[in-house]
């Protein structure tokens, strides 16, 4: 008698397990294709925006540490500007630092027909310039095409490229 419950037991046992294991569904991840070249990113997108947004505000408050924060110097950074040789991140800081703390006054400062195209952890920022800046009672009114390469880093956007050059016509 013994021996026929503990079999049974062992049977009951075997079926519950197999029956355990066929109830088991197999769990597909299903690979999410990105499109690197169409796909919009809007969430990235909104953080560029907000990131170009603070650019401006550290201009506008002549918060230099603020402004060069945004940039990703290494020696991969590049900047062409005004049809002249390639800079790196040293001059592109030298530069900034001298002009913008040299600013006394902004009349205007407007980034106007803005597009911002990501690519994943790159983003493509292109613009018009319309900045009107006081060096004491000197005016300077700067209309450009600018273009600022973004890198998504652990500190958020940062530029790793720039390119300046003037603006032919003027945008009504």
């Amino acid at each position: 008698m013994k021996t026929k419950m503990i079999f049974t037991s062992i049977m009951i046992f075997g079926i519950a397990i197999t029956g355990c294991k066929q109830k088991e569904k197999k769990v597909e991840i299903e690979e999410v294709k990105i499109d690197l070249l169409n796909d919009e990113f809007p969430e990235a997108m909104q953080e560029v925006k907000l990131t170009m947004d603070s650019i401006g505000q550290s201009v506008k408050d002549g918060d230099l540490d603020k402004l060069i924060s945004y940039h990703a110097y290494s020696p991969k950074f590049t900047e062409f500007k005004n049809g002249e040789v390639r800079n790196n991140g040293e001059e592109n800081e030298k530069f900034e630092r001298g002009v913008f703390g040299s600013v006394t006054e902004i009349l205007k400062f407007d980034m106007n027909d803005m597009k911002i195209a990501v690519y994943d952890k790159i983003a493509n920022v292109t613009l018009h310039t319309d900045f009107h800046l006081k060096f004491g009672e000197d005016l300077a009114v700067v209309n450009e095409q600018m273009t600022l390469l973004f890198l998504k880093t652990n500190s958020g956007w940062r530029i790793v490229h720039e390119h300046h050059s003037p603006l032919n016509k003027t945008e009504e």
